[in-house]
């Protein structure tokens, strides 16, 4: 007698008479029609696997009166039996060696975020017009949070206010001045964001600035530095009773590689009154790299002074010389920006 094989790419593809099912704490089971059973296992692959919790963002389960149960889809305006969270299925680790993960270096932000729902979640990111920034607000918008675009030109944020609602004509988004080469613009920001008395759960600081001479602000500190982390610092600070209130919440800092190349050997080769550095001893590289290095400090302390209180902090590398305009201030970088491009992400 002949093996019963099964003409598919998928090694999860079920054998006839099998359905693929789900219980509502998320765990994965299947069903033979044939049989009349149920199990954990796959019957093919003996892997079992889980979902998340949650549906994902614009759907609800609906039960019938005959005890019926169906899944609602508000944005396509479809309804169906299969609970939509089966397309987002888990393996199931069973050994602390094994190391297999979901994403990588080449996922993108909505294939992370995919069946997730972030309804009623409010999400502030600081330099949300361009880059990594808009890509954030874009894919957080297109799974349900509230949007609070920070950024510096307005007007350009409502263009990728537009961009956005083209896609998701009911996405929420707001836009608000944050101008971080001024610290009086900080103080404005959060005293605004407190008066109109929203929650906040996401907390993203993007905006940088990189390889810029020295120029020193309104506030009588390097611009790199002052944008890139004191500001982020001090804004913070402004809002930190309302990240704790607002808990279940976090801190997301974008950092960089760069943080393991600044040349600070003694304490002299910075002001005195800060981690800046003084014309004198001033580079573009180096005052981006201890900027980095101070995100890197910062996260991780505002991690241990939050931990008890339901907020995280992390700091993250975004890649590589991707295709963002963080290059803009100087016509070599922006060539090596060009030339590395085929090779990092887009987005």
């Amino acid at each position: 007698m002949s093996n019963n094989i099964l003409d598919t790419d998928s090694e999860d593809e079920l054998p006839p008479g099998w359905e693929e099912r789900v219980t509502f704490e998320g765990r994965v089971f299947y069903a033979s029609h044939d049989q009349h059973n149920t199990q954990w296992k796959h019957p093919v692959t003996g892997k079992e696997k889980y979902v998340r919790g949650e549906l994902p963002y614009g759907w609800e389960r609906v039960i019938q009166d005959d005890g019926t149960i169906v899944y609602v889809d508000h944005i396509n305006k479809k309804t169906c039996f299969t609970d939509p969270r089966l397309a987002f299925a888990e393996p199931l680790k069973t050994s602390p060696k094994d190391f297999r993960q979901k994403f990588d270096g080449n996922s993108f932000a909505l294939q992370i975020l995919n069946g997730r729902d972030l309804t009623g979640k409010y999400a502030i990111i600081t330099g949300a017009s361009d880059g990594i920034g808009y890509e954030t607000a874009r894919s957080l918008a297109f799974h349900g949070a509230s949007i609070i675009m920070a950024c510096r030109n307005t007007e350009k944020a409502e263009k990728c206010k537009s961009n956005i609602l083209k896609d998701r004509p009911k996405a929420t988004i707001e836009i608000l001045h944050l101008d971080l080469a001024s610290l009086r613009s900080v103080k404005q920001f959060a005293e605004e964001y407190k008066r109109r008395a929203w929650p906040l759960h996401m907390f993203i600081l993007n905006a940088g600035v990189f390889g810029l001479p020295y120029i020193v602000t309104e506030n009588d500190l390097e611009m790199t530095f002052q944008v890139n982390h004191l500001s982020h610092f001090y804004l913070t600070k402004l809002l930190y009773d309302l990240l704790v209130s607002s808990a279940p919440s976090r801190v997301v800092v974008v950092s960089s590689e760069s943080h393991r190349f600044p040349k600070i050997h003694t304490i002299e080769d910075v002001a005195e009154d800060s981690l800046s550095l003084p014309k004198d001893k001033y580079s573009d590289m180096n005052a981006y790299n201890i900027s980095k290095l101070c995100n890197n400090l910062f996260s991780l302390h505002l991690n241990k002074l939050l931990a008890g209180k339901k907020v995280t902090s992390n700091s993250l590398h975004p890649g590589s010389c991707i295709n963002t305009n963080i290059q803009r201030n100087w016509w070599l970088y922006r060539v090596v920006f060009f030339i590395v491009r085929p090779f990092t992400k887009s987005k």
